[in-house]
């Protein structure tokens, strides 16, 4: 019998090969889940009661002559009739293959689950494809289907006499690459190794007398029931750190996971796991994989899971995610948002669990953690919510507070005139350590506060808790970072602010902004401090981590020198100020050696005044 495939166009086939998929290496994919649905449904028959004969060895095997370019992919599920290929080989849905798919261009992979299009990504890599089937119904005849490309087929009887489907894909020219062993070994590894079907390729080899020798045991690719299909209770923690082992091979173990099950309103399972974070700039997204039925669709979920649990690692899999469509269909699909919605509440719920049933655990964690939490909590409000629970802050000394806890802790000492709360950070302590001792001297605590997010993070800490401030502890001195009264300042007429001004910038660095401020700090204090405006500074940082501030960016560094007047050395320099220059370079070299800022010449030059005063 020979006919046309019932297409109302002459150039499906060039339409398939070129449009339908943009990656020809799925075809792989599709037919090998179409052999596992017959498997499966084959099963099923038998466990009904509908089929009673002899199940046999259920398993889909994948055969390839490299030879001839011939690959096979081999099933013994439930066949097909003569008038079963007619029907789903033949048939086509198609009205206007053309107008279809310039209407739906937009979502055009979510055609192949609704059209059947599947088995017709054999021919994206081949010349020539057969179908040998034999259907399990009582007295079925085995039927054989070609077909060159072209919508010409032939359908004739077949020799097969074992229940089951084999197709066979004669490789084209123009996709070598598929008649290869290796690649076909890596395709089978990277869609099909947790399919629920046994799935074979070849036979398992041993080394024996100095080579590589095939057994007669069958190369099972795949784990037919993943952690992720079985129940948590079930499952020991050495289970999950070997299953995290078997996908990330070169990762350090991870830190914690979630148990993903739901079966309403939408099936989704999966495992989440939270990876230690060695370096926080060079962190790996994508690295949580996408499944349909087992069946592996993307390592590409950011319009499944919120950006920031793209952090994680791990394994969802949902029959209810449309797959292989556009960005702006994911985006509106209600599913889809229930979903990200589930699966953030089930992280927060976890997280909030360790943090009140384990706290010296979730401590401990907290560093490798403390960035995905950051970034949670400033790209999802819902996250959020939740995380202002549970969200730890650290101080220079190591110690861990919640942030309530944290706010009673200073409240009494750190509270300024206008009732706010001001909590003191330091981003780098070596660099900040005289300005941290001057202080814990004034009995205040310093949090540490050292992650890349960290500018974001205390802007929106600020906003959520009221009567909060935040200062890093060098943006001033320790006296007006939390002011309790108003201070006298300095009476000095404009000339002589001038003057104070012109002989400070005199001594600094070029290539740098300064204000110079006169300041009363007391006899004791230091003469000369040099900080950076607490708002100005920490909106530079935000621009370098892409806040969507470039303005305050493009701008040169902008550096506070507070003048204490009270202070003996400077009253001499300002009594004396024409004959004391190496007094006023030796007291602004010791600031900028304070805040990290003499460096080049002007270092050297200070270390040679010193060893010469030593002396």
């Amino acid at each position: 019998m020979k006919g046309k495939i019932g297409v109302t166009t002459e150039n499906i086939f060039p339409v398939i090969k070129q449009f339908l998929y943009s990656d020809h290496e799925i075809f792989l994919r599709e037919l090998v889940a179409n052999a596992v649905d017959a498997s499966q449904k084959m099963k099923a028959l038998a466990s009904s009661g509908d089929f009673k004969g002899e199940l046999g060895d259920i398993k889909v095997s994948i055969e390839l002559d490299e030879n001839e370019k011939i690959l096979r992919i081999i099933d013994r599920g439930i066949g097909m009739t003569e008038e079963e290929v007619d029907r789903y080989i033949n048939q086509i849905a198609f009205s206007s293959a053309g107008e279809f798919l310039e209407k739906y261009k937009d979502q055009i992979g979510s055609i192949i689950g609704h059209f059947g299009l599947g088995f017709y990504s054999a021919f994206m890599v081949s010349k020539k494809v057969t179908i040998d089937t034999l259907s399990w119904v009582e007295g079925a005849k085995a039927v054989r289907w070609t077909c060159d490309g072209s919508p010409e087929y032939t359908l004739e009887p077949s020799d097969k006499t074992d229940r089951g489907t084999v197709i066979s894909l004669y490789i084209d020219d123009d996709s070598v690459e598929f008649a290869q062993k290796a690649r076909i070994s890596q395709l089978l590894g990277k869609y099909c190794k947790f399919m629920p079907v046994p799935v074979v390729f070849g036979k398992k080899t041993e080394w024996k007398d100095g080579k590589s020798v095939e057994t007669g045991e069958d190369n099972i690719i795949n784990s037919i029931e993943p952690i992720w299909t079985r129940t948590p209770s079930e499952l020991k923690d050495e289970d999950y750190l070997k299953f995290y082992r078997e996908l990330y091979p070169m990762e350090e173990e991870p830190m914690f996971w979630i148990h993903l099950n739901v079966d309403y309103p939408f099936n989704l399972t999966g495992v989440l796991y939270f990876p230690k974070i060695k370096e926080r700039m060079s962190i790996d997204k994508n690295k949580i994989q996408l499944y349909c039925n087992q069946m592996f669709v993307t390592e590409h979920v950011d319009n499944i899971v919120p950006d920031f649990l793209t952090l994680l690692h791990g394994v969802i899999d949902s029959p209810d995610i449309p797959l292989n469509v556009s960005r702006s269909y994911l985006q509106s699909d209600s599913n889809v948002k229930k979903i990200s919605t589930y699966i953030t509440k089930k992280v927060s719920d976890r997280l909030e669990e360790i943090f009140k049933e384990h706290r010296d655990q979730f401590e401990q964690k907290w560093d490798n953690i403390k960035l995905f939490i950051e970034y949670g909590m400033l790209s999802d409000e819902k996250f959020c919510e939740r995380a202002m629970n549970f969200a730890l802050l650290k101080n220079t000394e190591g110690k861990y507070f919640s942030l309530e806890d944290y706010r009673k802790a200073v409240e009494p000492e750190q509270t300024d005139k206008d009732k706010n709360v001001v909590y003191l950070y330091a981003t780098l302590p070596q660099e900040q350590y005289s300005f941290i001792e001057a202080a814990k001297n004034k009995g205040y605590d310093v949090l540490l506060m050292d992650c890349e997010l960290d500018s974001h993070f205390v802007n929106l800490l600020e906003s959520k808790v009221e009567h909060t401030r935040f200062a890093r502890v060098d943006s001033d001195s320790v006296d007006n970072l939390i002011v309790k009264e108003e201070k006298a300042k300095p009476e000095m007429s404009e000339d002589d602010k001038k003057a104070l001004d012109e002989l400070f910038k005199s001594a600094l660095p070029e290539g740098n902004d300064y204000m110079v401020e006169p300041q009363n700090l007391g006899e004791n204090s230091a003469p000369v401090l040099i900080t950076q405006n607490e708002f100005m500074r920490r909106y530079r940082e935000m621009s370098a981590m892409g806040g969507g501030m470039n303005f305050y960016g493009s701008l040169p560094q902008s550096y506070n020198i507070i003048v204490n007047m009270e202070n003996p050395l400077i009253g001499k320099i300002w009594a004396d100020r024409e004959n004391q220059t190496e007094l006023l370079n030796q007291v602004v070299d010791l600031a900028l050696l304070g805040c990290g800022l003499l460096k080049g010449k002007k270092l050297a030059d200070f270390i040679a005044r010193s060893e010469k005063l030593l002396k």
